[in-house]
């Protein structure tokens, strides 16, 4: 059985810290699931970390349907939550429905995220009512980075600390079961977090959020270029993965690879008519 937006909820009414990861393949959703990750996350980052894009605006449908179904095979108790890529959800509250509806429908997902707080509200609405759970993102919404100018802190005046609480009333309101925080001053996070109901997962946010999340690249260490402020590196496995493929390499030119526990055997005699 998988956990439930009433789950979720519940963790916050219990003081219960909610952890959510992002997954893009079968078999890391596989690990993450058995650990007993609640909420795994299939991020539209995968276009940055798994398809090489600079940023998530290219991101498709169609790609993200594809890893959706591949994390939603590797899991069986997760709540698996896929992001609408940009421009999905913006256009109409028809597209919206007709998107949102793809990711349970095809994708297999339990719930969709939207970024926006004030300006999605409306369409988070009616995707509730059609039943199917959403859980918004406000703060830094990578979608949104043009108008930003680049991945920077948000809500850092009052004016904007204002506008996101805003945001968040207003998503709680349309029916969102959760709201990621990203990269929201540590006090307004807190703030934020005490004015709603519903729980907060942050990511940069501090630690006075019901939850927390993060990219799974970035906590594993697999990209050895650049480590997000928000991010802490439990292992460095671009330097495991490194040294694995260096050490194949070398056995494979110096013939110690394949050994004879990599071989299959056979009693050469059969083989005496074709050696004749």
């Amino acid at each position: 059985m998988r956990v439930s937006i009433n789950q979720v909820k519940a963790m916050k009414q219990s003081g219960e810290k909610i952890t959510m990861l992002t997954a893009y393949d079968y078999a890391t959703a596989r690990i993450v699931d058995e650990v007993g990750i609640p909420l795994i996350l299939v991020g539209d980052s995968l276009g940055m970390v798994v398809l090489g894009y600079e940023s998530t605006i290219p991101v498709t449908v169609d790609e993200m349907l594809h890893h959706t179904k591949a994390v939603v095979r590797g899991t069986k108790r997760a709540m698996i939550v896929a992001d609408m890529p940009f421009m999905t959800y913006h256009i109409s509250t028809g597209d919206a429905l007709s998107n949102a509806a793809a990711f349970i429908q095809e994708g297999g997902a339990q719930a969709v995220k939207l970024e926006g707080g004030v300006t999605v509200a409306e369409k988070v609405k009616r995707i509730v009512e059609c039943g199917i759970p959403v859980m918004g993102h406000i703060g830094l919404t990578p979608q949104s980075i043009h108008q930003f100018g680049g991945f920077k802190a948000q809500g850092k005046t009052p004016e904007a600390a204002a506008r996101l609480l805003e945001d968040a009333r207003a998503l709680e309101a349309a029916g969102a079961f959760a709201i990621v925080l990203e990269t929201v001053p540590a006090p307004l996070a807190a703030l934020i977090t005490r004015k709603i109901s519903i729980p907060t997962i942050g990511i940069g946010a501090g630690i006075n959020c019901d939850g927390q999340v993060q990219v799974i690249n970035d906590i594993l260490g697999s990209f050895g270029d650049f480590v997000p402020k928000h991010a802490k590196q439990y292992v460095k496995l671009i330097d495991i993965m490194t040294n694995a493929i260096t050490e194949y390499d070398d056995e494979v030119k110096t013939g110690k690879f394949p050994a004879e526990a990599q071989s299959i055997s056979m009693d050469k005699g059969l083989l005496a008519e074709l050696t004749d």
